[in-house]
């Protein structure tokens, strides 16, 4: 039997603070995490884009900007 989640978890990246002056502030990427824990997010940006990461706390360790930046989950995660 499997003890991985098997729904998939969706979230935004809320920024307060635009450090590099691309993306702007509020909600400026969603995503998903797979049951496996890898995520997909999509830019709301002027200049759109899509990545792929290992996991969750990759996405905050390059797009957190020190807590400028926060992940908030739409779902609950269930694992």
């Amino acid at each position: 039997m499997s003890t991985q989640p098997t729904a998939l978890v969706r979230f935004h990246l809320h920024r307060t603070e635009d450090i590099t002056g691309v993306s702007g502030t509020g909600i400026v990427a969603g995503g998903v995490i797979f049951p496996d824990g890898t995520v997909a997010m999509r830019w709301n940006t002027g200049t759109s884009s899509t990545a792929i990461y290992d996991a969750i706390d990759d996405v905050t360790e390059i797009h957190g900007h020190n807590g400028a930046t926060i992940v908030t989950l739409i779902d609950d995660r269930q694992d």
